[in-house]
């Protein structure tokens, strides 16, 4: 931990192979309180030595501002944790071969050692001669006392670095709870948890882990899967990783570098991490053995206190964001199948062409009382073709409840128009709202009942409408007409008002559009104009084969979370009854 912590310091300085005001000035007083030709800041870096601070340097080193460590006589000082003062470099055994002697002129060298507040060298403060030359022991006091200011610089800037990153800590964990707090499924919580991070600390890469019976499997953002997903999709509770390990004993488990992932784990881990270029992790356990977050770095990590707390308070929230999403997606999933179940399959009607969509509500952790409808009439003994009947509609509520009582009604009123001799859809509208009066099937629903008739070489269309936005229809030459006759919605209480049956002409090639209201109705806007834009869309991609219609119809409810859920019933005329 001594060199990572030596390391991280020098990130936390925010000094490298650039000029810095700061420190030129120190190498300034330097070359003028000794007189030397050139002096220098050093700070060794893990593959080389950095000069924020320069004075003297002959090109191209003055520009570039670094050296490979071949050249350095401050990573001596490092190593041994105190000044190295030489008269004539050239003489010495330990620094006799180095390159800084032909390619620097370093000759004379005086190096006093650069330090944190934990200790730690950082660099030196050096002056150099090109000349052999005897120190002084003023001109080391006067140098001492220049790398004795320069130290307390470079922990202030760390310590402002250290403060920083404590605000921002605060800042992401406040992030944290509401972003996590506000997740529409796990692959979204993976993508929420991604954008939390930022910063000289980031991540290469967050994952989310899963318990399950046999291990964990990754939660994957289908928008962003990174090489480890690919690699790593799943692993056994045995398996010798520090995610395994972490769910195992349930305690965080860090991998600081390369070579405690080499030591600690298996070949099959360190050559899973290898591969993917991460050299440090952190795997923190959710609270309740749910699954194991990651974070991975492709560099070797200090883990400061404070940046292990935040983390862990992290994975708490992200374990309180998993226990919802399980719960909601378990619920959803039993009320989609519920619904799925009650939907009808469409019947063939030669002639006709059908095509239907149910999509459930995104921010609402059930699904509603939507439906469609479709069967055919039993055939009359004078006519050769039988009719269809339609239906769609919206019972009042989002919850299981909602869909039994659509079930509910979507019986009765099959029932309803089969009992009726002339099978009007006024009529069997009016039965289904007296039963909304004496069972108790809760606040009401919206509903259009239609049927199609063979008439001649076209067909015909009767509809009632109880209460719900209007059907469209479009001709083929791209007209569309909206079908707005209504009645009062299905609430058990009509005051004697009588329901109508309505009628139009459906010619080849036209298209009825049913719906409920999830298709039109946004919270910022007016629904009449909502079923006009409906209309427009209609208008212009109406030619198209059914499903893709349905697509361009639905697209745009991918943009915004949708409050109720969506049904759609689309029928064209192919060609007449015959």
């Amino acid at each position: 931990m001594g060199e990572l912590g030596r390391l991280d310091a020098l990130r936390l300085a925010g000094l490298g192979a650039a000029a810095d005001q700061g420190m030129d000035r120190f190498a300034r007083l330097v070359t003028r309180l000794l007189g030397v030709p050139v002096s220098l800041v050093s700070l060794l870096e893990a593959d080389r030595q950095v000069f924020p601070g320069m004075v003297g340097l002959a090109e191209p080193w003055a520009a570039r501002r670094e050296t490979p460590l071949s050249h350095s006589f401050c990573q001596h000082v490092i190593v041994d944790g105190r000044p190295l003062i030489l008269g004539d470099t050239r003489t010495h055994p330990r620094t006799c071969g180095s390159l800084a002697i032909p390619d620097l002129q370093v000759i004379a060298y005086a190096g006093m050692p650069l330090t944190d507040a934990d200790g730690h060298v950082l660099g030196s403060l050096c002056a150099i001669d090109h000349t052999p030359r005897q120190w002084s022991a003023d001109e080391l006091q006067d140098l001492e006392d220049l790398t004795a200011a320069c130290s307390v610089e470079l922990r202030l800037r760390i310590a402002t670095e250290l403060i920083r990153q404590d605000r921002d800590h605060a800042g992401l964990l406040l992030r944290a709870s509401v972003e996590l707090g506000h997740s529409r499924g796990l692959a979204d919580l993976t993508r929420r948890l991604r954008h939390l991070f930022g910063g000289p600390s980031e991540p290469s890469f967050v994952g989310l882990l899963l318990a399950d019976a046999h291990g964990l499997r990754r939660v994957v953002d289908p928008d962003d899967v990174r090489p480890v997903e690919a690699a790593l999709d799943r692993l056994d509770l045995d398996a010798d990783f520090p995610s395994a390990r972490a769910l195992r004993d349930g305690r965080t488990v860090f991998v600081p570098d390369h070579a405690a992932l080499v030591a600690g784990f298996s070949a099959e881990a360190v050559a899973g991490y290898d591969s993917l270029g991460l050299r440090s992790v952190l795997c923190v356990p959710l609270p309740g053995g749910r699954g194991v977050l990651t974070w991975c770095w492709s560099d070797p990590h200090v883990l400061a206190l404070t940046e292990e707390a935040v983390l862990t308070a992290v994975a708490g929230y992200v374990s309180q964001a998993v226990e919802r999403t399980l719960f909601v997606e378990n619920r959803l999933s039993t009320a989609e199948q519920l619904q799925s179940a009650m939907l009808t399959d469409l019947p063939a009607v030669p002639g006709l062409d059908m095509a239907a969509l149910y999509l459930p509500a995104t921010d609402q952790d059930m699904v509603g009382g939507d439906w469609y409808d479709a069967y055919a009439l039993p055939p009359l003994p004078s006519a050769p073709r039988s009719s269809l009947m339609l239906s769609i509609g919206d019972i009042i509520g989002h919850d299981v409840r909602a869909a039994t009582v659509m079930g509910q009604v979507r019986s009765m009123l099959r029932q309803a128009t089969l009992g009726h001799p002339a099978h009007s859809p006024a009529a069997a509208l009016d039965a289904v709202d007296s039963s909304f009066g004496v069972l108790p099937l809760g606040p009401g629903a919206t509903a259009v009942h239609a049927r199609l008739d063979p008439d001649g070489g076209r067909w015909s269309l009767t509809w009632s409408n109880a209460g719900h936005p209007p059907p469209l229809l479009r001709t083929a030459d791209g007209r569309v007409t909206v079908l707005g006759e209504h009645d009062l919605l299905l609430l058990g209480s009509s005051d004697g008002l009588a329901r109508h049956d309505h009628t139009h002409a459906l010619p080849r090639d036209s298209v009825l559009l049913l719906y409920t209201d999830g298709l039109v109705e946004r919270r910022d806007d007016d629904i009449d104009t909502s079923i006009q834009q409906a209309a427009a869309t209609l208008a212009t991609h109406g030619g198209l084969p059914l499903p893709l219609l349905l697509e361009v119809l639905s697209r745009g409810l991918a943009d915004v979370p949708q409050r109720d859920d969506v049904a759609v019933l689309v029928i064209r005329v192919t060609e007449g009854p015959g």
